[in-house]
């Protein structure tokens, strides 16, 4: 199709300036010829086209009965060149800027971000971002972002390789006859109020595991770790003390699932200490959700990064215990304001 066009003079006399279309064929043999190559997009623009000119020009119609609409047969139309079919070809030039302002982020800021990142490397920008607040900068969480991403399609952001996987095991769990369910209007509402225990294996090396146990305040998340040989009631009992001890605040009810190990001594520690044991429904770790999320935090965010874990109980332990003080003090929790659990409960204390 070859679009002629001639300058024409209306009655009144003058030139307008405008165009008009008096020829739009190609002869068939080349029409075919250059079709042939056209991408099935293409090919049906240009039926549009074809549709259009042969209808007396109603965009109307040609977009009632294609069930397009007139935007997109009007962008088609001002692209459409008869004699460069390609041209209804989807546009693969990008519309990206020629000239793009580099950003503006100091190199001191950017050298901050890299420490931070790679001093802990699971966090999002979110939390990083809260961190290089309290050192004295001023900087967006989305600056954060964007500037990791720079830096890893630089190659220059150093991500730790994750060198263990967790391992998880369904336990069969069984009837608790002595402890009680929690009642379905316990709300808790101050800082001990509920405390959820559990436990989970992590493998040392091959035959060997350990049981890891986190103690979690629900209100304030705030976590006391302790790692065991094996989990057993004994084990647990001593876990309970060591929240007491480290919690900073009473305990008045306690949470488990129903493994073994919270039955036996830590049952009778309990009732011993008159603090109310609700047990939770066989396979229910959705009902446990704060100490399940706990745990899985724990799993990414240390023991995924630790390269071994030493044979050594009061070593692994005292491992666990610089990491509760991070996890404590440090890292900003997004359930708590992006507060750390000690800095919530410092809020709660001075009301």
């Amino acid at each position: 199709m070859v679009r002629s066009r001639r300058w024409y003079r209306p009655l009144g006399g003058g030139y307008t300036g405008r165009m008009q279309i008096t020829s739009t064929r190609l002869p068939q043999a080349r029409r075919i010829r250059v079709g042939a190559s056209l991408s099935r997009e293409a090919r049906l623009r240009l039926r549009w086209m074809e549709y259009y000119l042969a209808h007396g020009r109603n965009a109307r119609k040609t977009c009632l009965h294609f069930g397009i609409s007139s935007a997109t047969f009007y962008r088609w139309w001002h692209r459409y060149d008869p004699r460069r079919l390609p041209s209804l070809e989807d546009d693969r030039h990008t519309r990206r800027p020629r000239r793009v302002r580099p950003p503006q982020t100091p190199p001191d800021l950017v050298a901050a971000i890299r420490r931070v990142r790679e001093a802990y490397p699971r966090w999002g920008k979110v939390k990083l971002a809260v961190l290089l607040r309290r050192e004295g900068w001023t900087v967006s969480a989305s600056t954060v972002g964007r500037t990791l991403t720079r830096l890893r399609a630089a190659g220059q952001l150093h991500e730790p390789p994750v060198v263990r996987a967790q391992l998880a095991k369904r336990r069969r769990r069984r009837p608790r006859p002595h402890a009680r369910r929690k009642p379905w209007d316990y709300r808790p509402q101050q800082p001990g109020d509920l405390v959820a225990i559990d436990s989970t294996p992590i493998e040392v090396r091959p035959g060997l595991r350990r049981v890891h146990f986190t103690v979690r305040d629900v209100v304030s998340r705030k976590d006391v770790l302790v790692a065991h040989g094996r989990a057993t009631s004994w084990a647990a009992r001593d876990v309970l003390q060591v929240a007491l001890n480290r919690m900073g605040f009473p305990i008045r009810a306690i949470q488990i699932d129903g493994g073994s190990e919270f039955k036996a001594l830590f049952e009778a520690a309990c009732q011993t200490l008159r603090l109310p044991l609700y047990v939770l429904p066989p396979r229910s770790p959705k009902l446990n959700a704060h100490v399940e999320r706990a745990q899985r935090t724990h799993q990414e965010e240390f023991y995924d990064l630790l390269e071994e874990i030493p044979e050594s109980i009061p070593v692994h332990n005292a491992l666990l215990r610089e990491w509760e003080e991070i996890y404590n003090a440090v890292r900003p929790h997004e359930a708590l304001g992006y507060l750390t659990p000690n800095e919530f409960l410092a809020r709660v204390e001075s009301r």
